[in-house]
């Protein structure tokens, strides 16, 4: 079912307007615009308003985490899914996904490799797969934080119930990514199948923060039917929640899903926005996606040059990772851990930046330490 894709998303390719200019000069000093600045910014955006953002940018992203980049080590544990979004290659109704699920053994191992090579910070990543109850949950996070103290843990395992996250976040879980996708009811429902709402997502949302995590959001850019209105909310979304952490990336297409036939979101205007977002949000985390990466070769050090200043190369066992596909033609799914870890060395070195070992916490989160009664985290 393919959808007319929005021209305004493409750049103009003209000088900017002055009046744009301003607005990022706004932005920088205000950290929030009206929707219709925004829509103004994204419909407006030609190459050299972009640079002029990306100075900009880079010089905030300096200003609170200096030329530090912080890697995650994802750890994708199961491709098991009760849910059917339409763009995503382990929904439910695909029959043709070789389903697998790592044992805590294997988990651990993952961390065992990672920590070795220097990761501060893990990634619990999967889809919304029952087999691992809260009780399975709760051992595997005692487990990793116990072996390693010093480490961060992050899961990413979507929309459960209020009481299952304050047991995983009582267990030692530190931070939780649960991506809003659309913060527009009517292209939240074009994404995903009637159970599934806006709403409950939002709910979620809330009651990670009002736990004590630290919580990260984000969207796709240039999923189907998205506009620069669209757009505008969802940075306005972002703005009300205040997130530790922001992932955005391109939206690619999965052949095996309703959406095989549609346009892939581009990277350049996903730069745009990490952009924007850095302005928003100084203090942020903002990760160069693996997606940014597929869609060009050099997209991760672009979102790096943008203001991004996370990482997140994949630890998963060999032998599953291309079977964790949510789009199609996902880089690394070849590599191994510590080949992965030095390339993406090279190329963060390489751009005038330097991977760090370190959890690389928000500073966001040192300023404002869970003044909902949560444990501070530990630096």
């Amino acid at each position: 079912m393919t959808r007319p894709f929005d021209n305004r998303l493409q750049p103009i390719g003209s000088k900017p307007d002055d009046k744009l200019k301003r607005l990022i000069d706004r932005l920088e000093a205000e950290h929030v615009l009206s929707k219709e600045e925004f829509v103004a910014l994204i419909g407006g955006r030609t190459p050299e308003l972009g640079e002029y953002l990306f100075e900009k940018a880079r010089r905030i992203r300096q200003e609170h985490y200096g030329n530090d980049v912080y890697l995650r080590g994802l750890i994708e544990f199961t491709n098991y899914c009760k849910n059917d979004c339409y763009y995503c290659g382990i929904r439910r109704s695909n029959s043709r996904a070789s389903r697998y699920r790592l044992t805590k053994e294997q988990i651990l191992a993952c961390c065992e490799e990672g920590y070795s090579l220097g990761f501060r910070t893990f990634v619990l990543q999967g889809g919304e797969d029952g087999y691992y109850t809260d009780g399975l949950l709760v051992g595997i996070i005692k487990d990793i934080k116990a072996r390693y103290p010093d480490c961060a843990l992050t899961l990413s395992i979507g929309e459960r119930s209020y009481e299952s996250y304050k047991a995983l976040y009582d267990a030692g879980a530190d931070r939780y990514l649960l991506r809003h996708e659309t913060a527009d009811p009517e292209h939240y429902s074009r994404l995903h199948p009637p159970s599934l709402t806006l709403e409950a997502r939002k709910k979620c949302l809330s009651d990670l923060k009002d736990i004590g995590y630290e919580v990260g959001s984000g969207f796709m850019v240039g999923s189907p039917g998205q506009t620069p209105e669209q757009l505008a909310e969802d940075l306005l979304f972002l703005h009300e929640l205040q997130p530790q952490m922001v992932g955005i990336g391109p939206f690619i297409p999965h052949h095996d899903t309703p959406f095989a036939s549609e346009q892939s979101g581009t990277a350049e205007l996903t730069l745009f926005l990490i952009g924007l977002i850095r302005l928003m949000l100084p203090a942020v985390l903002l990760p160069a996606t693996t997606a940014l990466g597929t869609i060009d070769p050099l997209g991760r050090e672009k979102g790096i040059l943008a203001g991004a200043n996370v990482v997140m190369p994949n630890l998963s066992p060999r032998e599953v990772r291309d079977k964790y596909l949510l789009y199609d033609n996902k880089i690394c799914t070849g590599d191994e851990a510590a080949e992965c870890r030095r390339c993406l060395e090279g190329r963060i070195s390489g751009i005038g930046y330097r991977i760090v070992v370190d959890r690389g916490d928000s500073k966001l989160a040192k300023e404002d330490v869970k003044s909902r009664g949560g444990r501070k985290c530990t630096m």
